[in-house]
């Protein structure tokens, strides 16, 4: 599909790679609607992006993504506004060990990042099985396909979600709506917390603006391709991670290693005579 031909709803269009997406679709000719959480955050973009492309058409509607009737809302107004892409951009971050994280945590991970897109998705398929073409991208992570210590629970979601879209895809393929699924590598955005980016640095693990994800979303718009990782080694690891797994469980020892401490253990940095525990992030 021609990015000029097509009507986006964009979930997370508040976030760093949803406001680049948005400004790239919108740059390209896309009517967007954008949807997120803060209605004065949505509206000053729809504002800033209809003056600098007037011939875009932007919308926006607020949405709570753990609420089934906001996401049946905006399916609703999408379908009226004849919405013929989904790019599924919201989603949470959890990092830190395993067993720190609380329960109401991770179910709120998996509800934003796998559960809300398989039900607007769900909302909005008879509307898109209606059009000639039509287009699901799930904005993904690379950690989709390769399991990192400390992301437990996100690679659980974001797994969840690369299956979900490759399983649909396969289901659709006889029908007019293509399911694409897109996996970026770590990118410089707030949504990385300072714990994060230490990681990252520790690590040596390479971080993309925003702005190229946007790039490569317009690219699978108009290509199609059924998925796409971003970034070198990433890209390779998660086909040889889909290979031959265990090879890689001894690349990642650096990564354990620089995970943040324990909560239940203290900070070796910390004299022993005040010793204090850390929070987990």
């Amino acid at each position: 599909m021609k990015v000029s031909d097509s009507r986006v709803l964009l979930t997370g269009a508040n976030g760093g790679i949803g406001q680049a997406v948005a400004t790239a679709l919108a740059g390209a000719g896309a009517s967007v609607m954008l949807a997120g959480r803060s209605p004065a955050r949505l509206s000053a973009l729809a504002r800033t992006l209809q003056q600098r492309h007037p011939d875009s058409p932007v919308d926006w509607r607020e949405v709570e993504l753990d609420q089934a009737a906001s996401i049946a809302a905006l399916a609703n107004h999408a379908a009226a506004w004849n919405c013929n892409v989904i790019v599924h951009c919201a989603g949470v971050a959890e990092f830190g060990h395993f067993e720190a994280t609380g329960v109401d945590r991770i179910s709120q991970v998996l509800h934003t990042n796998l559960l809300a897109p398989m039900v607007l998705t769900q909302s909005l398929l008879p509307h898109l099985r209606t059009l000639p073409r039509a287009q699901v991208i799930c904005v993904g992570s690379v950690l989709g396909a390769i399991g990192l210590p400390g992301f437990s629970v996100y690679c659980a979601s974001k797994f969840g979600l690369r299956g979900f879209a490759q399983a649909l895809r396969r289901e659709l393929s006889s029908t007019p709506v293509r399911v694409q699924y897109l996996g970026p590598r770590s990118t410089r955005t707030a949504f990385n917390s300072a714990a994060v980016n230490h990681y990252n640095q520790a690590t040596g693990t390479a971080m993309d603006p925003p702005e190229q994800v946007a790039t490569a979303l317009l690219d699978m718009l108009e290509s199609g391709a059924a998925e796409r990782f971003l970034g070198f080694p990433e890209k390779f690891a998660a086909r040889l991670n889909g290979t031959v797994p265990t090879w890689l469980d001894g690349a990642f020892d650096k990564h354990r290693a620089s995970l943040p401490t324990r909560p239940d253990q203290p900070d070796p940095s910390t004299p022993s005579t005040i010793q204090e525990i850390p929070h987990a992030h």
